[in-house]
């Protein structure tokens, strides 16, 4: 895993996936223990579709990694004999096992002749195809048995289970081992671009899973795509509870950037555990979730977790066996609110935004409706109905008539099947904008910092390129000049009622970077969940402000946040002063 996003070159080549049409034998249905220990509840029956996975035979698969790295130099770094040696061993048990395997060298990865392995699955409708992907370089510090080879072997012997069973196929399965990850993921990148529009598009949901069994780990799964939803299913049915992470980045990227719904699935990398996270998984707070990120320590078997793996490995082939074979044939959606509460004012008005995803087979249309508003309140959506994937803005109108109190509105998703989401409106009792003036707390960062929250050293009396515009001290995320992110956040109530809402704030960004066309360092701006803007470093300029209209968030507590991420080299500094959430 990559904690920075480097831009590769362009690819060189065009990948044609071949599909061989073979006839497909009964699934075979297993019972009992998953590897990973937990029991299949009965609540949970439909999960025994799918077959279970070894966690002996994932860990077969990563002594041989370990194997191949000690005969190689201690590592299987793109372009060296060790990550050779790994790509010939994947294609050599894919190839075995019935898989047509394409060979793709990535002419932009070191030394121009690195390989990328694809593996697809005979059958299946092709354009519905769902991918699994992992990288099979290491760091040139160690072997990389965490990062990624837990990835790799577990998707390894996920494809293997997979084929064995010789399920029939409703959709396509195609599984990737990318090169050049560690660069940049370039190998990722090489792959996409080879693909044509059309075959961008068959691509419905792409899974990449880098550094899942971390010593000290969680279990995060970042994305809302169908392989995300299918993998969240499943550590619900053994009770495991997961989180979105904020570490960045692996090959999800490259085809996120392409347009393909995408999640990156891990245990964590070099940020360290919290407190709570302790009590929903054990571990150790203060503590990174792998102590080995990129260290000759990343080795087998003491830097692997077994009971992580396991239950990623079998998590994998749940995802995989229930998007594509025909125990998973029906249509299905999902319908989630942001946000999901609103408090207003009668005679006013909120929004939210209505997301649908596919989760299983085609996408369709789904109708929007809505039930329990009381009198005087009105609900409509823009537009009515979605293909899932899509969204739809509701708009939640009160008129004077409309009684204080707090109400449950029903939002209905109306496809082959029907899903509901529920949106918590409190009306206030009339008195228009009684909550007028500026709202940010220590706007100008005068008085040390709370009550923002930040970043170490980000808020202070700083000079040279994170001087202030005013005053003597500001916010100056990044211009570190190496691998970094940093926060600025500050949590706010907006009352409602009122006409304007604008936040506002001086931004400074100046930069080391010579290029003119890459977003090597950004900061990222949200309200919530809502990014506002995102700026680089090819917006260098002195202090400009920025203003944005915070409406739509109107009777509601939300957080401002600054997110800026820095890459491994030349700096980049983002610098916030005099800041404002004016509201009238």
């Amino acid at each position: 895993m990559r904690l920075r996003t480097v831009t590769a070159g362009p690819a060189l080549a065009v990948f044609v996936a071949a599909t061989v049409a073979l006839s497909a034998l009964p699934a075979t249905a297993s019972t009992g223990m998953r590897s990973a220990g937990s029991p299949v509840s009965a609540s949970s029956a439909a999960l025994l579709a799918a077959p279970t996975v070894s966690v002996a035979n994932v860990n077969t698969h990563l002594q041989q990694l370990q194997t191949i790295a000690t005969s190689n130099g201690g590592n299987r770094a793109t372009g060296t004999a060790g990550h050779t040696a790994t790509t010939t061993y994947l294609q050599q048990k894919l190839q075995a096992a019935g898989y047509t395997v394409t060979v793709q060298t990535c002419t932009t990865c070191s030394g121009g002749s690195a390989k990328n392995i694809i593996a697809d699955w005979p059958g299946g409708n092709t354009s519905n195809t769902y991918m699994f992907g992992a990288h099979s370089d290491s760091v040139s510090a160690g072997p990389g048995i965490n990062d990624d080879g837990s990835g790799t072997a577990t998707l390894l012997e996920a494809a293997l289970v997979l084929a064995a069973n010789n399920p029939t196929m409703t959709n396509h399965v195609r599984f990737g081992w990318w090169a050049g990850e560690e660069q940049g993921l370039i190998g990722s990148k090489f792959y996409v671009n080879s693909l044509t529009t059309a075959q961008k598009t068959a691509i419905k949901a792409y899974g990449t899973f880098d550094m899942i069994a971390s010593t000290n780990g969680g279990y995060f799964v970042t994305g809302t795509d169908a392989v995300a939803v299918k993998l969240r299913d499943y550590f619900t049915s053994i009770s495991v509870p997961t989180e979105t992470s904020t570490e960045c980045c692996s090959d999800d990227g490259s085809f996120r950037d392409a347009g393909i719904p995408s999640s990156i699935n891990s245990t964590g990398a070099s940020y360290t555990k919290t407190s709570a996270q302790v009590t929903k998984w054990g571990g150790t707070a203060g503590s990174a979730y792998d102590p080995c990120y990129h260290k000759a320590c990343d080795s087998y078997p003491s830097n692997i977790n077994s009971t992580s793996l396991g239950r990623w490995a079998n998590a994998e082939l749940y995802a995989a066996w229930t998007l594509t074979t025909a125990t998973s044939t029906a249509n299905d959606f999902s319908v989630a609110l942001s946000p999901s509460t609103a408090t207003v004012t009668p005679g006013s008005s909120a929004t939210t935004t209505v997301s649908t995803a596919t989760t299983s087979g085609s996408a369709q249309t789904v109708a929007l409706t809505s039930s329990g508003a009381p009198t005087g309140v009105t609900v409509s959506f823009s537009p009515a109905s979605v293909t899932s994937g899509g969204s739809s803005t509701m708009t939640v109108a009160t008129t004077t008539a409309a009684a204080s109190g707090s109400y449950t509105i029903t939002v209905t998703g109306t496809g082959s099947a029907t899903h509901t989401a529920a949106y918590t409106l409190t009306v206030g009792t009339t008195g228009g904008c009684t909550g007028a003036g500026q709202k940010l707390g220590n706007p100008g960062f005068e008085t040390a910092t709370t009550p923002w929250t930040a970043s170490t050293g980000v808020i202070g009396a700083n000079t040279g390129d994170g001087a202030p515009r005013t005053g003597t001290r500001d916010a100056w995320l990044n211009g570190n000049g190496s691998t970094n992110t940093e926060t600025l956040s500050q949590s706010v109530t907006i009352p409602s009622g009122c006409t304007a809402y604008t936040l506002s704030f001086y931004l400074k960004i100046s930069t080391s970077e010579t290029t003119s066309s890459t977003q090597y360092d950004k900061l990222t701006v949200q309200v919530g969940t809502t990014t506002l803007q995102t700026f680089s470093n090819l917006n260098a300029s002195a202090y400009t402000l920025r203003s944005y209209s915070l409406a739509a968030f109107a009777g509601q507590t939300v957080t401002l946040k600054f997110t800026g991420v820095e890459d491994s080299s030349l700096k980049t500094s983002f610098v916030i002063d005099d800041t404002a959430l004016t509201v009238s």
